[in-house]
């Protein structure tokens, strides 16, 4: 028995100036690691140590972040363009489709004018003129007027044929910009209306 203990006091005799002298503590190594062989320490390195790359920098030999594509522009949305003024895309004209077409018809003869209503897709005789209107367009009172329509025009001969003689747009704002051409009638788009035509077909017939 006394020969374990003089054992024992010896062993602690050696191994407790050695730990000390090493910086063990309970077995774990109180000093920081050393940096690995060839790497230099730099007192601004970032957080997590020597080569860790910061999160905020991007990584040598990465691609560069692109950025998202710009998404379209949304009528009605205000913008800020690139002079950093704020533009606002309009949003396009709405169109209010109509169930009747309103003309006006001239006999150059006597210079007499009246006024028609014509439902859409129904043709009706004014002079030797067969007017057949397509479509009639409105806008709403908020934005600037524009009254258009798709009218179909044939002409009787006198030898009782029916020849086309105008197809296309009229504008009531602009008259003159029809193709109507015909030495005693004469027919412009005045107006849409939403209601059904108060009369089926203009006097005058021939």
């Amino acid at each position: 028995m006394r020969s374990l203990l003089l054992a024992a006091v010896a062993s602690l005799a050696v191994s407790g100036p050695l730990a000390a002298q090493q910086g063990w503590q309970g077995g774990v190594e109180s000093q920081p690691l050393a940096p690995p062989p060839g790497a230099v320490e730099n007192p601004d390195s970032p957080p997590g140590g020597v080569g860790v790359p910061s999160i905020m920098e991007p990584v040598e030999g990465s691609e560069p972040r692109v950025p998202a594509p710009a998404q379209p522009d949304v009528p009605g949305q205000a913008t800020i363009g690139p002079s950093g003024d704020i533009e606002v895309v309009q949003p396009p004209a709405e169109k209010i489709v109509n169930k009747t077409a309103v003309f006006s018809g001239l006999d150059k003869i006597t210079g007499r004018i009246i006024s028609f209503d014509v439902a859409i897709n129904e043709t009706v005789q004014f002079g030797a003129l067969r007017i057949t209107p397509r479509a009639c367009y409105t806008r709403p009172s908020t934005e600037s007027q524009n009254t258009t329509g798709f009218v179909e025009v044939q002409e009787i001969t006198l030898d009782g044929k029916v020849q086309p003689l105008f197809g296309g747009w009229m504008f009531a704002s602009s008259p003159g910009l029809h193709g109507v051409e015909h030495p005693i009638y004469d027919v412009w788009l005045s107006d849409c209306k939403q209601s059904d035509p108060v009369i089926a077909s203009p006097g005058g017939q021939q």
